[in-house]
């Protein structure tokens, strides 16, 4: 079992090494989501961490990497924001549980949604957060500019994700992405895009995990005008028909 005395210690000693204070109730939450988690892992393929301190580490702290750089553009505890591509709740409920924010965690996997709410149920958070299972491109059609914070984890290329969050996110709203090392490439095709689709990059944080288990870039685009195209596009056109390339760029 994840969640004992030893282990809310542990949390909360890497947390506060990135300056971020958690209270006992909620590192013993975020270890109780670990201990659902895998229990859960055992009937369907939600991670392939689970060994304790690895999943402390790179499920919770490497979620709770997002806060700083949320706390520091001024998000209210009121805010409402969406979790693109959840997977088994990351970083979306450790983010709930940190900042008592509202949420809507969403995956195109419905055994994935179907876990996470079970999570949310047992965690008693489902009054605070929610899960769906839908594609970022079709949600953008019903709650389009509903949301103060878009966030995502290693789900796609930043020109993917800039696309998916500008329809979805309020004038002032904020997409924060968590990268592993990105490449300059990836990037700059980022912000370009986000020229196009009323995005502005904002921020750029990096982060060493504990133990040398990875290196994280927290990076932040604000939406401050609306898209110079018609979003949201047909699935897949945002990962497979970029709008714009490098080499427009150059020319």
């Amino acid at each position: 079992m994840i969640d004992n005395a030893d282990n809310r210690r542990l949390l909360s000693r890497l947390a506060s090494d990135y300056e971020i204070e958690l209270e006992d109730w909620q590192c013993a939450t975020m270890l109780r989501h670990l201990d659902l988690l895998v229990e859960a892992n055992s009937k369907m393929n939600l991670t392939r961490i689970t060994e304790p301190y690895d999943a402390i580490v790179r499920h919770d702290i490497d979620s709770l990497l997002l806060l700083p750089t949320i706390q520091r553009l001024g998000m209210p505890n009121k805010a409402i924001y969406l979790d693109m591509g959840t997977g088994g709740g990351f970083p979306g409920i450790p983010l709930g549980i940190a900042s008592g924010m509202r949420g809507l965690l969403i995956d195109s996997v419905q055994k994935k949604v179907a876990a996470v709410e079970g999570f949310l149920e047992q965690l008693a958070l489902h009054d605070q957060l929610s899960a769906q299972a839908c594609r970022a491109e079709e949600l953008a059609k019903h709650r389009s500019s509903e949301f103060d914070m878009v966030t995502a984890r290693a789900v796609a290329e930043m020109h993917v994700l800039v696309e998916y969050a500008s329809p979805l996110l309020k004038l002032g709203g904020y997409l924060i992405v968590s990268k592993a090392k990105i490449k300059e490439e990836e990037l700059a095709l980022g912000d370009l895009t986000a020229e196009i689709v009323g995005l502005r990059r904002v921020s750029r944080e990096t982060y060493e995990l504990p133990n040398d288990l990875g290196h994280r870039e927290i990076i932040a685009y604000e939406k401050v005008a609306k898209s110079k195209v018609k979003l949201p596009r047909n699935t897949g056109m945002a990962k497979h028909k970029p709008i714009v390339s490098l080499g427009d760029n150059a020319k």
